[in-house]
């Protein structure tokens, strides 16, 4: 006997039939065990999703029920947050409602991510239950799938607020739907070679909840919180301890003596980031979802930084304007990200190339209230001492300059940007 006949037959013979996974060491390599036809292993039934079938075979399962109606329950739900606790009720609500208004992000496997600290998936799930030979329709199954994520600032850790939700049926007159399991099996892997040295993540003691749907109808959601030790502050030895990680789940779906549902491997992912970087990240230690966008937005009609918007616009859209000027000059920040920098001397060095540039091309303009604003930022590699003359300078009012760096410092602490950390410039009119 192989060993991919073992395993089906082990699922055949339990009430629950996971994803198979195997996990080696440095790798998240997912192997599932697919049934076929010939196998004489393989004689039950089996989820598929729905999509896959032709419409004709779907005809008179369009008539969604309630688990709670079909099983006759109506037991109040019930939150069953296992693990440690999460965010706030509140915030997790602020999340739902915002992710309703990006549903076609929220399916991806991805989901949507809002910004470095908050992250969801919405995933419609849509599954018929069929004999593997594919002769007979015994049943649908409709449900979403939520996962709720939660970075934080000040702490080395990563909650997921995760759920299956909205559980429909409508099984043929000789099955029991009540006997369906649902099943989401999180894991987790490092990514050695982008983290500082000893990276390590603490996983929850439960990483798995697999149940009938009257225990998800029942409770729906469950928390998960993966956190990085950390050794103290070792910043200043060029130590930021930073971990990078992905957390995944697979979903599994079965009834009694079902084959392996083969389509729900790795249906949701999330990338992250752990570090201990010190004040240059505001607070000292943090996490962050890395898949973010980080965008510094100015507004043309923001009267305290409205000339530097109007120049980085220019920057953008009509470089001819900018100075220093030449054929087929493009400055980055809009589809090319831009990168942080936080060394103090390369700082100083952007800034003394872009004063020169400013008094060569306006002459000496001490003693007035304007100053050289320079784009892109002094503080990111991009800086006009990078060597490829992309960059613009202009006069601008001073306070305007000084209230537009003071915004940038501001989206770095926000968004716990490390140095190399890219993000994007969005100029509003």
């Amino acid at each position: 006997m192989n060993i991919r006949t073992a395993l089906i037959r082990l699922a055949r013979g339990t009430a629950t039939t996971a994803v198979l996974t195997l996990l080696t060491a440095g790798t998240t390599t997912v192997t599932q065990a697919v049934p076929t036809a010939n196998d004489p292993a393989v004689d039950g039934s089996v989820f598929v999703d729905a999509t896959s079938l032709p419409a004709e075979e779907l005809r008179g399962l369009d008539q969604p029920i309630p688990y709670a109606e079909y099983a006759g329950s109506h037991t109040p739900k019930i939150a069953a947050r296992q693990g440690s606790a999460g965010a706030e009720p509140g915030d997790e609500k602020d999340l739902r409602q915002q992710c309703a208004g990006h549903a076609a992000q929220a399916k991806a496997v991805t989901g949507w991510v809002k910004s470095r600290s908050e992250s969801c998936q919405k995933r419609p799930f849509d599954l018929v239950l069929r004999d593997v030979r594919g002769t007979t329709t015994l049943g649908r199954l409709w449900f979403d799938q939520w996962v709720l994520g939660f970075a934080y600032d000040g702490s080395r850790r990563i909650d997921y607020v995760a759920s299956i939700e909205n559980i429909r049926v409508q099984p043929i007159p000789t099955e029991d739907a009540t006997k369906w399991r649902l099943g989401q099996h999180f894991r987790h892997n490092i990514n050695a070679s982008k983290s500082d040295p000893d990276p390590k993540v603490a996983a929850p003691q439960t990483q798995e909840r697999d149940e009938l749907l009257g225990g998800w109808d029942r409770a729906p959601q469950w928390t998960l919180s993966y956190t990085s030790p950390d050794k103290g502050a070792l910043f200043d030895q060029g130590n930021q301890q930073r971990v990078f990680s992905t957390v995944s789940m697979d979903l599994s779906a079965s009834s009694p003596n079902a084959a392996p549902f083969t389509g729900g491997g790795n249906v949701y992912s999330s990338s992250v980031r752990y570090d201990y970087a010190g004040k240059i990240a505001g607070k000292y230690k943090g996490t962050v979802f890395t898949q973010a966008r980080v965008e510094l937005a100015m507004s043309q009609k923001d009267p305290a930084v409205n000339e530097s918007a109007l120049h980085i616009y220019d920057a953008l859209n009509r470089p001819e304007r900018t100075f220093p000027s030449w054929p087929g000059k493009s400055v980055p920040g809009a589809k090319e990200p831009l990168h942080r920098l936080v060394n103090k001397e390369k700082q100083k060095e952007n800034r003394k190339r872009s004063i020169k540039e400013c008094e060569k091309v306006w002459g000496d303009y001490s003693g007035t209230r304007l100053q050289c604003d320079e784009y892109p930022f002094a503080s990111t590699q991009e800086g006009s001492t990078k060597g490829d003359n992309r960059f613009s300078v202009r006069l601008i009012d001073g306070d305007d300059n000084e209230t537009g760096g003071r915004r940038l410092d501001q989206m770095y602490t926000i968004n716990r940007m490390l140095d190399g950390d890219a993000f994007y410039m969005k100029i509003t009119n």
